[in-house]
């Protein structure tokens, strides 16, 4: 059986700068796989490759036994492929409602899209209490609900997080987290980018280490924790 996500020798190049210098992961059904690393180490990169966002310049990646790589956003994001970006990305002038119903774009029925949109207010019954604000006076954490929310209208079988936690109180990571979970039991495989590192290996199946483009380790997310270069370097460890 294939992994439902497949990458191999994937490389990346723009402005000059090879970004990813042929990496190799993959990522089971139902799994969660943590993305490690510093600033810069490649991490958004892999994830807008994936999405469509970045063309590579080599390499293949395969969703569902299916070569993607090459393929437009928008096909892609319509083959169940969900992406939810660092900072939110929320749009600011439409309201709560209006988010999560662009979210649903690809979705014939307006009924279903209202459907939807009710099991989103039943995770995140916030939402909910702001349905016609708009989005710019939330704060970082309901925009980051949102921007959640906003994706799982469109029911992926995969979902690409980036840095979900970045910004935002102890409290509100934990909520975000503790949806993720749900999310991953009502059948949805996630990518996580994530440098809350400890946060994401408590949360994770699996976990890749990216260092300047390259997989520098990979495993086990239990022993990721406890492997002695991980804990000095991302889990503040000596």
């Amino acid at each position: 059986m294939s992994a439902l996500l497949a990458i191999d020798g994937l490389l990346v190049r723009f402005g000059g700068i090879t970004a990813l210098h042929g990496i190799d992961l993959h990522v089971e059904e139902g799994e969660i796989v943590a993305l490690l690393g510093a600033n810069g180490a490649g991490k958004t990169t892999t994830l807008r490759a994936i999405s469509g966002l970045l063309q590579p310049r080599s390499g293949a990646i395969r969703y569902g036994g299916d070569r993607i790589s090459g393929k437009r956003a928008d096909v892609i994001a319509r083959l169940g492929i969900g992406h939810v970006p660092e900072g939110r990305r929320v749009f600011e002038r439409m309201s709560v409602r209006e988010n999560l119903e662009l979210g649903g774009y690809a979705v014939r029925s307006a009924r279903e899209v209202g459907e939807r949109i009710e099991e989103v207010f039943a995770i995140f019954p916030r939402l909910r209490e702001r349905i016609d604000q708009r989005a710019a006076t939330l704060s970082g954490g309901e925009q980051q609900m949102l921007a959640i929310g906003r994706a799982l209208i469109a029911k992926p079988r995969l979902m690409l997080l980036d840095e979900p936690s970045l910004g935002l109180a102890p409290l509100i990571v934990a909520t975000i987290f503790e949806v993720l979970r749900k999310i991953r039991l009502a059948g949805t495989t996630i990518l996580l980018v994530e440098q809350n590192a400890r946060a994401a290996l408590a949360l994770a199946d699996r976990g890749y280490v990216l260092r300047n483009g390259e997989i520098a380790q990979s495993g086990n997310a239990a022993a990721l924790a406890e492997d002695p270069a991980v804990i000095a370097a991302y889990l503040g460890g000596s």
